[in-house]
């Protein structure tokens, strides 16, 4: 096993105005010094390890002083190992934080120095690796070592407020110590070197209102009773001065900004003690008479105040309210006021704030009197009746100028004006009411009846004689009272019926009654038989005595044939006063039931032949008829159809296909103006003629025309066809169109028709179509020579 001892030594250099402090390990282990287990464990660990080198001994950091202010750079010590041997076979490597930049190392000599000026407050601390290796193979003559080095601390920064600018707030009247804001101020140097990071706090400007707390920075209020109403605003400036304080510390300031919030410690107060107004009796309630204002030195919900009306309003005439935006006292009128019952008001108003504070209750009772007068004016009232409106109540049987009623209107003012009164006329469109216009009676100027208008509702206008543009106005609602005036009668027409095996005293019918006048309670008509059916054997009737009456029969079986209706006349009276009654007739018919007693038939004509067909299927019957006679004439029309010539009469005359709908003549007998000749002949006018589907306008003949040359061919084809159309009974109506085309025989050619080949008796020669040119050329070679369809 070979045993290497390689030392590193770190010379620190010492100058004049700084001290290196070193912190040396055990300076030397030797192998007998170590403990034993640790050796053994060693040896486990590496088992193949023959040898390990040793350190001699170690550091642990070094301090070196920030900023620097020399010339050249700042020494910081010296590698050396044992195995250097001061040829330059070996060189020392540095590594780590800033190594080759801000640290750098002579390879050969082992010296450090730092390139740059150093700041604590950027990085406190560098850790490097030193190294000592072969310069030639770069082997590492023994391990690598590491190093702190620290940056020794001077006082080169100056507190900092956290704030450029503090805002605080305190209630005004506070006690002396009251807490207004805390300020914080931070020194970037190392607290735990030295006072360089010791901050204290004092106060340059706000005494002798505030105070500062030199460790803590709290600031606090320093005199009592200080009044927002006096000062609101304070500017307070703080220091911060590090190194406790003392000569040579940097300082920094910052400027506090503190507001005396509002407390209430003012009362309301009045500037005026008597306030004075004046409004008109005819104020309506609820409007405003004037405003008055308690002066109040806080701000805000400590300046909000609340009035009322303490004495003088025993009649509770006027109110006063608060305006919450600007805090006035509005006063307002309450209920009517009346110039001629009281003419001057002297109210005592009350000023309360709203949100009282217990704290500041020493400082005097917070509240304000003020005296309000208000003078009532008088003005020209209208006249003012004595009731809000009248109802009054009158018979319907009342005669003409009967009196229902009377009204009363005054005039209010003190000179008292009389009154007219009239009937608004847009209430009593008919005229039914009057009124005296001196007194004020209302009476009927027409009858009255309770069954068409029950209620009247008028009004009647008072007019000041001396000032017709005041006028009143009043409802006055007329009952009109009922009279028994009409008579009873039957609630509806009934259809009464009776069977064929009615029974005796069997009830057939309830019938009751109904009556225009009023109702009373309980019994209100009795029915009877009139007098000249009251012993009639066939039916009778029993009243109810609930307002309704039954129809009995007298006799047990009817018959229809013998008679089929009966009359039965009934007394209906009422019991009013006068008794009125009349007379209803029922009717009452015979009809055939079955065993439960449901009708079935009412008519005589089932008499004769009961065992006849239902109506059903007479019904029946008769629409089978229907049908068939429909079926018969359908039949009849399509065999007239059939034979019905067709409007092509032959397929050989070509002249027959041509049928025109675009035009519309005067019917069959209107072959004047349609004649084919005229129109391709103008000059071949046929005479006139009388046309037969109009009455000719003068019994005068016509003006012949001179004839022109015939055109037979044309003529003879529509006078042929109009024969033919006059003779088909199966033609189109009267006033339908017929119109017949007809190439005629013009050309010089004439017919070139290979349908009218048929017809000729013997061959045509077709050879002086060559002579016509080349246009017939075709027609040539078509039907000249020997090459011919008829020679073939």
């Amino acid at each position: 096993m070979r045993t290497f001892r390689n030392v590193l030594f770190l010379i620190l250099w010492a100058s004049q105005i700084q001290h290196i402090f070193m912190i040396p390990l055990p300076e030397r282990t030797s192998p007998s010094s170590q403990p034993m287990i640790e050796d053994q464990k060693i040896k486990d660990d590496n088992e193949n390890e023959r040898s390990r080198s040793k350190r001699s001994w170690m550091w642990n950091q070094f301090f070196l002083l920030e900023e620097y202010t020399g010339s050249d750079y700042q020494y910081v010590g010296k590698l050396h190992s044992d195995q250097d041997k001061g040829d330059g076979s070996l060189k020392y490597i540095l590594s780590g934080d800033g190594a080759g930049d801000l640290f750098v190392i002579n390879e050969k000599t082992g010296d450090i120095q730092a390139t740059k000026r150093l700041d604590r407050e950027e990085k406190p601390v560098y850790i490097l690796r030193a190294q000592a290796v072969n310069k030639k193979t770069g082997i590492p003559v023994e391990p690598e070592s590491e190093f702190v080095i620290k940056i020794h601390d001077i006082n080169d920064n100056e507190p900092k407020f956290t704030q450029d600018i503090y805002t605080a707030t305190v209630p005004e009247m506070s006690d002396v110590g009251a807490f207004v804001v805390q300020v914080t101020a931070n020194d970037a140097d190392d607290p735990t070197y030295g006072n360089s990071a010791r901050v204290v706090y004092s106060i340059l400007q706000g005494q002798p209102y505030f105070s500062v707390e030199s460790e803590t920075g709290i600031i606090k209020t320093a005199l009592p009773n200080m009044d927002r109403e006096n000062r609101q605003q304070y500017q307070v400036v703080i220091q911060a001065k590090d190194m406790g304080g003392q000569m040579g510390g940097l300082s920094g300031t910052t400027t506090v900004n503190i507001t005396l919030s509002d407390v209430n410690d003012n009362p309301p107060r009045f500037p005026q003690s008597t306030y004075q107004f004046r409004t008109l009796e005819s104020a309506p309630v609820g409007s405003s008479i004037g405003r008055i204002k308690a002066n109040d030195a806080d701000e805000g919900e400590n300046a909000e105040t609340d009035y009322h009306i303490s004495e003088g309003d025993e009649m509770n005439v006027f109110d006063i309210i608060t305006d919450k935006e600007t805090q006035e006292g509005v006063v307002t009128v309450k209920k009517v006021l009346d110039f001629e019952k009281k003419k001057l008001y002297t109210l005592k108003v009350e000023a309360i704030n709203s949100n009282l504070n217990p704290q500041f209750l020493y400082l005097g009772p917070f509240k304000d009197y003020a005296t309000v007068r208000i003078i009532v004016d008088d003005v020209d009232e209208p006249p003012v009746f004595n009731k809000p409106a009248y109802v009054f109540e009158v018979k319907e049987d009342a005669k003409i100028n009967t009196i229902i009623g009377t009204v009363l209107a005054m005039d209010p003012d003190g000179i008292r004006s009389p009154v007219k009164y009239s009937v608004d006329r847009h209430t009593d469109m008919d005229r039914i009411f009057n009124i005296d216009s001196t007194n004020g009676s209302i009476y009927t100027s027409k009858s009255l009846d309770r069954e068409t208008l029950l209620w009247h509702n008028i009004t009647v206008i008072a007019t000041e004689i001396s000032n017709p543009k005041e006028i009143s106005r009043v409802p006055v609602f007329i009952k009109v009272l009922d009279v028994n005036d009409n008579a009873p009668e039957f609630a509806m027409l009934y259809e009464i019926y009776v069977c064929e095996n009615a029974k005796s005293e069997q009830i057939i019918h309830t019938v009751s009654a109904v009556d225009k006048d009023d109702s009373f309670n309980g019994l209100q008509f009795s029915f009877a038989v009139a007098a000249p059916a009251t012993n009639s054997p066939n039916f009778t009737v029993r009243d109810n005595r609930d307002n309704t009456a039954s129809i009995f029969t007298r006799r047990s079986g009817y018959s229809r044939h013998e008679m089929n209706t009966y009359f039965l006349p009934v007394v209906i009276s009422d019991y009013g006063y006068p008794i009125q009654s009349s007379t209803g007739t029922l009717t009452i018919r015979v009809c055939a039931c079955d065993h439960k007693g449901n009708m079935q038939s009412c008519t005589a004509e089932a008499l004769i032949h009961p065992t006849g067909l239902s109506t059903g299927a007479l019904i029946a019957i008769l629409l089978c008829i229907i049908i068939l006679l429909v079926t018969v004439v359908l039949f009849a029309a399509l065999r007239r159809q059939r034979k019905k010539e067709p409007l092509i009469v032959s397929k050989e005359d070509i002249r027959d296909n041509i049928v025109s709908y675009n035009d519309e003549g005067g019917g069959e007998e209107d072959t004047q103006a349609f004649d084919i000749g005229t129109l391709r002949n103008p000059e071949a006018i046929e005479d006139s003629k009388l046309r037969r589907d109009i009455v000719p306008e003068t019994l005068f003949f016509p003006r012949r025309t001179q004839a022109a040359r015939d055109n037979t061919d044309v003529r003879d084809f529509i006078n042929q066809r109009l024969k033919d159309n006059d003779m088909d009974p199966t033609a189109p109506p009267y006033d339908s169109l017929a119109t017949y085309a007809y190439e005629g025989n013009g050309s010089v050619a004439e017919s070139l028709s290979s349908l009218e080949s048929v017809t000729t008796d013997g061959d045509q020669d077709y050879d002086y179509l060559s002579d016509w040119g080349p246009r017939f050329k075709k027609l040539a070679d078509m039907y000249g020579g020997a090459d011919s369809d008829k020679d073939s």
